[in-house]
């Protein structure tokens, strides 16, 4: 039977290693988040918050981390003295400056998704880490999440037969002041970085280095992507149709079609809550009579409160392991992904400044 998802953390058995220390730089919405998971692991504690005005940081503390420490500056996070991991949950177009700051400081770095605005920049990153000699992933949930993880060993192994055509799309209306960041330039702005990375990611985790992405999008007066769609061709022929919205409720599925059946992640793609595949018989002509049982994918764990917990679990892991990349987001599969979004914004138009 499966397992059902996980609300409260395990007890650590006996001579567990010492929880990893983490320090919040930021305190908006996805912080809020992740804190809320962050407290079900473990292995993990909050130790600090840094914010850019010191009424933030103590507000985000009284609700996420009672008895941690509350700074009004992100350089006094950074330099905290028991700081060992900074998650930098800020703006993408802030991320390079401030993990920056936590690297040069000698901190481990969770960096919120995308990692930065282009490829350059990200490339930067990954060097300033590697320099520093420390850890960085980017906070690609989707590539920890116990689901995903499993689809994709099925796939490799040969046992939901060869994929052929995946279909993927994220969207909801963003109903949002004209300076907010989701629709200001200057902050990267748009529904490729904030929701289509997530069908691209899918997409390369289970199909591979796309061979050619073919974008097509509908820009707002100020040039920001509110639609976007995207057509891959991946490694064996597989096709992929990917789509991102801030203008409409997309149903936010995905569904991968092989030649042996079809695999449906249930709930929200990017997080399911399980998958299913229906296997056809062979010869079958694609009606009712061709099914044959349809099986049930659950991770080889169960989803932990809403699948931020699982990032922050395998950054857990690898620090204590003295890894410098994790092998579920590795650097190279990060600045690959980075190096589509900016071909499908260059095919699309887009440019990432404050006109």
């Amino acid at each position: 039977m499966p397992t059902p998802a996980q609300t409260t953390p395990p007890t650590p058995s006996a001579g567990s290693p010492e929880p990893v220390r983490w320090g919040f730089l930021a305190t908006g919405k996805i912080a809020r988040s992740v804190a809320a998971d962050l407290a079900l692991v473990p292995t993990s504690r909050l130790v600090a918050v840094g914010a850019r005005r010191q009424e933030s940081a103590d507000a985000f503390v009284a609700e996420h981390a009672p008895g941690a420490r509350a700074h009004g500056s992100y350089a006094d996070l950074v330099t905290d003295p028991d700081v060992e991991v900074v998650y930098v949950a800020s703006p993408h177009a802030l991320h390079l400056e401030h993990a920056r700051m936590a690297i040069e400081a000698g901190k481990h770095v969770l960096c919120e998704k995308p990692l930065t605005l282009d490829l350059p920049t990200a490339t930067e990153m990954v060097r300033l880490a590697r320099e520093h000699d420390v850890f960085l992933m980017e906070a690609m949930w989707t590539a920890c999440h116990p689901v995903v993880l499993e689809v994709r060993r099925r796939l490799r192994a040969g046992e939901l037969g060869t994929p052929r055509q995946l279909r993927a799309e994220l969207g909801f209306v963003v109903a949002a002041d004209p300076d907010d960041r989701l629709l200001d330039p200057a902050l990267g702005a748009g529904a490729l970085l904030d929701m289509g990375i997530y069908p691209l990611t899918l997409a390369h985790l289970l199909l591979g280095e796309p061979e050619q992405l073919v974008a097509t999008a509908s820009l707002s007066e100020r040039g920001v992507d509110l639609d976007v769609a995207i057509a891959g061709r991946y490694p064996g022929g597989a096709l992929a149709t990917l789509s991102a919205s801030m203008t409409s409720w997309s149903d936010r599925s995905a569904a991968l079609a092989t030649d042996r059946g079809r695999l449906e992640l249930h709930g929200q793609f990017h997080h399911p809550e399980k998958a299913v595949f229906r296997p056809f018989r062979a010869g079958s002509t694609n009606d009712a009579s061709g099914y044959d049982e349809p099986f049930e994918i659950h991770g080889a764990e169960p989803v932990v409160g809403r699948g931020y917990a699982h990032e922050v679990a395998e950054v857990d892991r690898c620090v204590r392991a003295g890894l410098r990349e994790s092998p579920l987001v590795p650097h190279a599969q990060t600045l690959a992904v980075m190096a589509q979004l900016d071909d499908v914004r260059r095919q699309v138009g887009v440019t990432y400044d404050a006109t």
